[in-house]
């Protein structure tokens, strides 16, 4: 045989390549058409946002009883046809033989054998034995198959639309499909009756089976042209043989027995003049913002509505302070009965039905519909404005949809999994399968409801809630966020069904690359989004909303951005006078002695302890001996943090009085200047409890305690013009940080890169020491230095104060006077752990007079930890705090007599103080009426 002669296909070199890319890439999109979807719909290399960003940001450590675990196996695809699952299906990352459960760690025998992987997990992480016994039991009885119910009715007219009818077979095209909404595949259980339950549950009336393992999902009938004989659908089903799957661009198709859903449209204007709607207003409340919630409320108040408050029971500084509101409105209540809300937890929805339960049989008030807020929401649009778009709507319900694939959102939100809420957790157990038969919905959970609906859902007042609802809570009473699907799967299946308005009255401020960040993975094995503040350069978004259906803002707060409310008040109702006494002010408590379950921060109250005696005492002589501190408040003007607030007891003589000190912090960061990058360096600090996504830290005064982990915290201005890289580009910054202990040591070293945008806005970088370089806890007490280095050029530093975590009062009714004097209740600086810095190696740096490696200063120590009393220490500690800390002024509360103390002004006359006038934050019946 003549051999082909290899000169030819040498000449033809470029041809021949040609062709064999051709083939190649042919070969190639062939393999993808058979692994694809036929529809747009998610693709099996698609992972679900909360799987990733939990996979990314919840830390990996070595499996413990207490530590957080993680388990990150390879994806595998389930009975449904999921594929991809990630890493956060499984929280335990457990070694092969640590799949089965540790008895020894019980003090009670489980009833059943577990070992299921995030079953054990959660049952080793938890820390008391009753919720170790709770996780046991509804992990036990899920395992029988009685916890949940299968298969749930639906209430919503059908129309003509018959359960599972078969409709026939059909011609199918690849470009134009018959049933377009929704596909899914499942490669060895397909059914007629699987791929009924799947676009059921997805809320489409009709799904169609075909080429064997193929579901589709769609809204409009198949058109009777296209119709085939039945023996055109030949293929018999994987998970049914007696019965046909379609075929070759053939499909069975039937009807779920749902009819096409269509949220109702809304009126503006009443179509004829009835009696306007009363709206009570359930306010949900957390945290300590008492003067923006009474912003809130001034904005909202009329007679002719109700405001029913509920206060998480952990803050007890406000429901105390709200609580006064009772006596001067007789439309506001506060709640009784209080649950500890934590974010996700299964307790918000018991929360929001037991307040509802309240407003319809206890309250004795006569409403339309039940609107619930949070501290973080104020209105865009007057009360009057939303009474009259409310009662052209009367009867309908607003909730807001998820807006994406139901079985997405399914994914997204773990609806397919079980928590068990306790310890103040989310434990994720395992997976699940919802009931049949109805259609899953959800979105937000800030709703507003009709009276009839939340009649309906709390159980008519005698509790006796229909086989719908009653299935419901159970499956959401083991939910992570319930409230953001309850209300809404229940609108889709109930006879209110015809009431669902797709319109939660809320504009919210998502940036989800900031708020996707796993925060809460401290109290919930899950990843969750949560919204932004607003900020004045949101003000056009703000404004856009007058025009449409949106009455509502979310999130709004004070401590990050107070402008942004004022904006708001003035444009609702109109400027304030010219001479509004501290209009750009606000003040947050932080402290209050009375409060006994919630934690107070000891370094804050051994630094405040420690500026109160000196300011108690000049060099010359003793102005007034500190007492107990009964308050701390942060104070801030124009948005920005001019320091906290002390109010306390002070003795001179056998006199007792009130005074408050304004203490502001110091700046100690030093930028050099020196190259380029910084000479744009406007911002460096080291604090901690950095928050990602609003780009700050929320330890305002930079307090830090010897158990805290700090975070280096820097911003860079925008590139000059004539630095900036051609075309736009990115540039990145190969960077370091050193941590230097107090006796100038570099205890550990941080490499990173950061991105710098050539144009834009300011952009805030934050280093977190996790990983290689981190610190040892607890930190030794004392001055730390960080440096900001780029290879060997230094670009800038800082200095911070490191002061113990502990704060011991030790106070009895007999020694309170004696301990107030020798000052018992502070614990002195103490030298560190041995981890960190011994006791030796700082006494021989100091008699070397090596510097302390704050900033790259020279110190002289020579005072430091001479002698190990206590009064020397407490000496020391007052040293060092007066570096980072300056008292600004002193006033004196309502009652002062003694002529000692006439030198401090009374307090409400100044315009710092806690007690200064902030007529915009008060509320009572004058200043809500004249509104």
């Amino acid at each position: 045989m003549q051999k082909f002669p290899l000169r030819l296909l040498w000449r033809y070199k470029v041809f021949v390549l040609i062709g064999f890319m051709i083939v190649a890439g042919q070969v190639f999109l062939a393999y993808k058409l058979l692994r694809m979807p036929l529809s747009g719909n998610e693709s099996s290399a698609e992972r679900d946002l909360s799987r990733k960003l939990y996979d990314k940001y919840v830390k990996r450590t070595a499996p413990g009883d207490n530590a957080p675990l993680e388990d990150r196996g390879k994806d595998t695809a389930d009975a449904t046809g999921r594929q991809g699952r990630s890493a956060a299906r499984d929280d335990g990352k457990l070694q092969p033989n640590q799949h089965v459960l540790r008895l020894d760690e019980l003090d009670f025998v489980p009833p059943c054998e577990l070992t299921r992987k995030e079953t054990v997990s959660a049952i080793h992480r938890a820390k008391s034995q009753s919720c170790k016994a709770k996780i046991v039991e509804v992990a036990c009885e899920i395992q029988a198959g009685k916890f949940y119910p299968q298969r749930l009715p639906t209430f919503c007219p059908r129309g003509d639309h018959s359960p599972n009818r078969a409709l026939g077979c059909f011609r199918d095209e690849k470009n134009f499909r018959l049933l377009s909404g929704y596909y899914s595949t499942f490669k060895t259980n397909n059914s007629p009756e699987k791929c009924i339950r799947l676009c059921l549950q997805s809320g489409y009336p009709f799904a169609g089976v075909q080429y064997g393992y193929e579901c589709f999902c769609g809204d409009e009938v198949p058109k009777v042209s296209a119709k085939l004989p039945d023996s055109s659908c030949n293929i018999k089903c994987p998970g049914d043989p007696k019965q046909a799957c379609g075929g070759y661009f053939t499909i069975n198709v039937y009807e779920t027995g749902i009819r096409k859903f269509a949220a109702q449209s809304t009126e503006t204007v009443p179509k004829r003049a009835d009696e306007t709607v009363r709206i009570a207003f359930l306010l949900t409340l957390n945290g300590r913002a008492v003067r923006q919630v009474h912003r809130l409320l001034k904005a909202l108040y009329s007679p002719r509505h109700y405001y029913y408050i509920h206060i998480d029971a952990r803050q007890e500084y406000l429901y105390r302070e709200l609580l006064k509101l009772e006596s001067k409105f007789p439309n506001i209540r506060l709640a009784r009965k209080r649950f500890s809300s934590i974010w996700g937890g299964a307790s918000l929805l018991q929360m929001l039905l037991s307040c509802m339960e309240y407003l319809l049989y206890e309250s004795g008030w006569q409403w339309d519909f039940v609107l619930n807020l949070s501290e973080s929401d104020f209105p865009l649009k007057t009360v009057d404005q939303l009474v009259t778009f409310l009662t052209a709507n009367r009867g309908q319900n607003f909730v807001r949809n998820h807006g994406r694939e139901v079985q997405r959102f399914i994914q997204k939100q773990g609806l397919d999994m079980t928590f068990v809420e306790c310890d103040n957790r989310m434990w994720r157990i395992g997976d699940r399968a919802l009931p049949a038969g109805i259609t899953i919905d959800g979105g937000s959970d800030w709703v507003c409801l009709s009276r009839d609906f939340a009649r309906y859902v709390t159980g008519d007042g005698v509790g006796q809630r229909d086989e719908l609802i009653q299935g419901l809570l159970r499956v959401f009473e083991y939910t992570i966020l319930p409230a953001e699907s309850f209300f809404h799967t229940a609108l889709r299946n109930s006879r209110f069904c015809h009431t669902y308005t797709n319109n939660n009255l809320h504009m919210t401020n998502w940036k989800r690359q900031l708020g996707c960040k796993c925060q809460y993975r401290h109290i919930v094995d899950w990843c969750g989004c949560s919204p932004n503040n607003f900020r004045s350069e949101d003000w056009e978004r703000l404004q856009a909303s007058q025009h449409k259906k949106l009455f509502f803002g979310r999130k709004f707060e004070a401590m990050v951005n107070q402008a942004i409310v004022l904006q708001l008040e003035e444009w609702m109702f109109g400027p304030y006078p010219a001479e509004y006494p501290n209009l750009h002010a606000y003040w947050q408590n932080v402290y209050h002695h009375e409060d006994v379950a919630t934690a107070a921060d000891g370094a804050l109250l051994n630094v405040a302890n420690s500026l109160l005696r000196m300011n108690g005492r000049t060099s010359t002589e003793q102005l007034y001996e500190p007492g107990r501190i009964r308050e701390i408040t942060h104070y801030f003007e124009r948005d920005t943090y001019r320091g906290f607030l002390v109010r306390h007891e002070a003795m001179q003589g056998t006199g007792w009085s009130e005074l408050e000190t304004w203490i502001s912090p110091v700046v100690t960061a030093k930028v050099t200047r020196s190259t380029p990058l910084a000479r744009r360096l406007i911002h460096l600090e080291v604090s901690t409890e950095y928050d990602e996504k609003e780009q700050l830290s929320r330890n305002f005064p930079r307090i830090i305690g010897t158990n805290a982990e700090p975070a280096l915290i820097f911003r860079l201005a925008p590139p000059l013009e004539t630095e900036r890289v051609k075309g736009g580009n990115a540039t990145n910054h190969s960077l370091a940080v050193e941590w230097i202990d107090p006796v100038g040591t570099i205890v550990a070293a941080s490499h990173f890169t950061i991105e710098d945008s050539p144009t834009g806005p300011l952009h805030s970088f934050n280093h977190f020491l996790k990983g290689a370089g981190k610190l040892k806890l607890p930190l030794a007490e004392g001055v730390w230095g960080a440096r900001l280095l780029q290879g060997k050029a230094l670009l800038g530093a800082t200095r911070f104060l490191v002061t113990e975590a502990t704060f011991r009062e030790g106070r009895t009714v007999e020694n309170e006077l004696l301990e107030r004097h020798t000052h018992r209740q502070v614990l002195p600086v103490r030298r560190g752990s041995t981890a960190n810095t011994a006791t030796s190696k700082i006494r021989a740096k100091e008699r070397k007079q090596h510097p302390v490696g704050h900033s790259g200063d020279r110190h002289d120590r020579a005072d430091h930890w001479q002698e190990a009393d206590d009064q020397q220490q407490v000496h020391q500690l007052n040293k060092l705090v007066s570096q980072f800390f300056s008292i600004r002024e002193t006033c004196a509360v309502a009652g002062v007599e003694r002529k000692e103390l006439v030198r401090f002004v009374d307090c409400k006359s100044t315009s710092w103080s806690s007690l200064a006038a902030d007529p915009k934050s008060d509320i009572d019946v004058e200043s809500v009426t004249s509104n």
